[in-house]
């Protein structure tokens, strides 16, 4: 199970956001930041370049607020994926937002 962890001292945001993944590129893990300005549902999944889902970080309701999420580049049922491209994808409220990261092995 990925945690999910609230940023401290961050401010309300105004706005939804989808950080960069950071390091990018990775090996072992990578941390995606994101911010939420109203309290509701969020999702946040990774994604192969075949579209199929790898693993969901984020399925629940959260306050509003900035979070982080840690992706140790494993599947749902705990598979070590390969290297290469992967796409992580938020969706909250009427937002959605993809962005890209690399795993090196």
């Amino acid at each position: 199970v990925t945690a999910v962890e609230s940023v401290e001292n961050a401010a309300t945001p105004i706005s939804y956001s989808l950080g960069e993944a950071y390091p990018n590129p990775f090996n072992p893990e990578t941390t995606i930041e994101f911010s939420v300005p109203t309290d509701g549902f969020v999702k946040v999944d990774v994604y192969n370049t075949a579209g199929q889902l790898v693993s969901s970080l984020v399925d629940k309701d959260l306050s509003a607020g900035a979070y982080k999420t840690t992706w140790d580049a494993m599947t749902e049922d705990g598979q070590q994926v390969s290297s290469g491209v992967y796409f992580y994808r938020m969706e909250a409220g009427d937002f959605t937002d993809t962005r890209s990261m690399t795993l090196l092995k």
